[in-house]
C-alpha cells in the first residue's frame, strides 16, 4: 500500500475541509436523484418482487405447523369378481326345522345360502380429515432455510442499490464533466473567433501575412469539431443518467457545473468490508448449507402425524345414526434403509459449507483490496485535482501575458495559439481532475458500503 508523510496526510486533510464547505449546494441535487432512481428504477423493482417472493415462500413454509382440513368423498359400486359363499341356510335350516316341529307352528322359515362378493354395491364414504404434524424436523428446518432465503434476497436488493447509487453519480459526474467540457471549448472558440477577427482586419488593412489569417481559420474550425465532439457526449451522457432513472432520455437534468462546485470527501479510513452485502450474502448461504446439513443428519428422526376423520359411510345413499362414524389415528414414518443415501447427502452438504468457506476468505480479500485500492486512487486524484488548479492559473496568466503582446505585435500568432491551447488544456484536465476524484469518492463509497440506504 502506498504511504504518505505526515505534511502530505495533512494537505489532503486540508483540502478535505476546504471541498466539504464547497459542496452544500451540490449534494441536494445529487441526493434527490439517487433516490429517485432508487425508486423508479425498474431492474431495482424486479428484485425486490422476488423479495416478495421470498417472503411468501416463508409465510407458505410456517402454514404447515398449521392443522390441515381436508373434504374426502369416495364412491364405489361393482359386481362380479371375487365372492364368498356362506352357508348360513345349511347351518341354521335343521335348527328351525327342530324348532317347528316342537312349536307346531312355522315361526322360524327357512333361508337361504348367501354369496357374497368383494366388491361393494353403491356404497359412499363421504368424512372430513383434519390431520396435524406432532413431530416432523424437515418442517423446522425448512422454515429456518426460507427465513435465510428471505435474508439472501435482502442483500441482493441492496447489493443492486449500492450499485445503482455508484452508477448514478457516476453518470451524473460524467454528464457535468461533459457539459464542463462544452464550456471550455465555447470560451476557446470564442477566443479564436476574436483572433480570426483581428487577424482579418489586420489582413484588410495589410499588416498582416494570410497565412496568419489562415492558420487562425483553421484553428476555429478544429475548436468547432472538438466543441461538436463534446456537444455529442452531453447528449449521451444524458441519455444514460436519464436511463438510469427510468425516466424519459431527454428530459433534462437540473444541474450545472456552476452549482457542484467540488464534493465533500468521505472520512472512509476506518471503514471495513464486513458491512458489504456479497460477504452477508455469502456468510447467508453458509447457514443455509449449514441446515441442510442439519436436516440429514436429522432425517433418521421419526415423523409423527396424527389425524382425525369424521363422516358417513353406508350404501344407497342412507344417512343414519349407524352410517355416521368418526376414526383417530396416528401416523408414523421412520426410515431404516436408503441405499446409504443420507450419508451420500450428508458428506455433500460437508463439501457445500467447505467451499462456501474458502468463497468467504477469498471473497473478503478482494474486497479488502478493493477497498485498498480505492483509497490509493481517492488520494491520488485529491493530489491530482489539486496540482491542476495550480496548472491552470500558470496557464491562465501565461495566456494573459502572450494575448496581451500578441495584441501590442510583441509576440507571433503560433505563441498566441499554443498559450491558448495551454490554457484550454489545463481548463479541460482540471475539470477532468475534478470529476475524476468525484468519481474515486464514489468508487471508495461503494466498496466501503458507507452509502446509507
Amino acid at each position: 500500500m502506498k504511504t504518505f508523510s505526515l505534511k502530505t496526510l495533512i494537505t489532503l486533510s486540508w483540502l478535505a475541509i476546504v471541498l466539504l464547505a464547497t459542496a452544500v449546494q451540490a449534494q441536494p441535487a445529487l441526493e434527490s436523484y439517487v433516490q429517485e432512481g432508487l425508486k423508479s428504477n425498474q431492474v431495482l423493482q424486479q428484485k425486490s418482487i422476488s423479495l416478495q417472493q421470498a417472503q411468501q415462500s416463508l409465510q407458505i413454509a410456517r402454514t404447515y405447523f398449521l392443522p390441515s382440513v381436508t373434504l374426502l368423498g369416495d364412491y364405489t359400486s361393482g359386481e362380479g369378481g371375487r365372492s364368498i359363499a356362506i352357508p348360513i341356510g345349511d347351518l341354521l335350516n335343521p335348527v328351525y326345522t327342530s324348532l317347528n316341529q316342537m312349536t307346531n307352528s312355522d315361526a322360524f322359515p327357512h333361508v337361504e345360502n348367501v354369496k357374497q362378493n368383494f366388491f361393494p354395491r353403491n356404497f359412499y364414504d363421504a368424512r372430513v380429515r383434519t390431520s396435524m404434524p406432532i413431530i416432523n424436523t424437515d418442517l423446522y428446518l425448512n422454515r429456518t432455510i426460507q427465513s435465510q432465503q428471505v435474508m439472501m434476497k435482502e442483500f441482493e436488493v441492496e447489493l443492486y442499490k449500492r450499485e445503482l447509487v455508484l452508477n448514478i453519480k457516476e453518470a451524473y459526474y460524467n454528464y457535468l464533466s461533459a457539459v464542463a467540457a462544452v464550456g471550455i471549448y465555447e470560451s476557446g472558440l470564442g477566443l479564436v473567433n476574436k483572433n480570426v477577427a483581428i487577424n482579418e482586419s489586420l489582413l484588410r488593412n495589410g499588416k498582416s501575412l494570410p497565412a496568419n489569417y489562415l492558420r487562425s481559420k483553421s484553428e476555429a474550425e478544429r475548436v468547432k469539431s472538438e466543441l461538436n465532439s463534446a456537444q455529442n457526449k452531453v447528449a449521451n451522457a444524458k441519455k444514460y443518467f436519464n436511463f438510469l432513472l427510468n425516466k424519459d432520455l431527454d428530459s433534462p437534468i437540473n444541474a450545472t457545473v456552476d452549482d457542484l462546485q467540488e464534493a465533500a470527501i468521505a472520512d472512509t479510513t476506518a471503514s471495513t468490508v464486513q458491512q458489504r452485502e456479497e460477504l452477508q450474502m455469502i456468510q447467508t448461504a453458509r447457514a443455509i448449507n449449514q441446515s441442510s446439513l442439519r436436516m440429514n443428519r436429522l432425517s433418521r428422526v421419526p415423523k409423527v402425524n396424527a389425524f382425525i376423520d369424521l363422516g358417513s359411510q353406508a350404501s344407497n345413499w342412507q344417512v343414519n345414526h349407524d352410517s355416521r362414524y368418526y376414526l383417530v389415528g396416528v401416523n408414523l414414518s421412520l426410515p431404516l434403509f436408503q441405499g446409504f443415501r443420507n450419508n451420500m447427502n450428508i458428506r455433500q452438504s460437508k463439501l457445500e459449507i467447505q467451499k462456501t468457506e474458502f468463497n468467504l476468505q477469498n471473497t473478503t480479500r478482494q474486497l479488502q483490496l478493493s477497498v485498498s485500492i480505492a483509497r490509493n486512487n481517492l488520494h491520488t486524484t485529491i493530489q491530482n485535482y489539486a496540482a491542476s488548479q495550480e496548472q491552470l492559473k500558470s496557464a491562465q496568466s501565461y495566456f494573459n501575458l502572450i494575448d496581451k503582446g500578441y495584441q501590442q505585435g510583441v509576440n507571433t500568432l503560433i505563441e498566441f495559439l499554443d498559450a491558448r491551447n495551454q490554457l484550454t488544456a489545463s481548463q479541460l484536465q482540471q475539470s477532468l481532475r475534478l470529476f475524476e476524484m468525484l468519481t474515486a469518492q464514489a468508487r471508495l463509497e461503494r466498496e466501503t458500503a458507507s452509502y446509507t440506504l
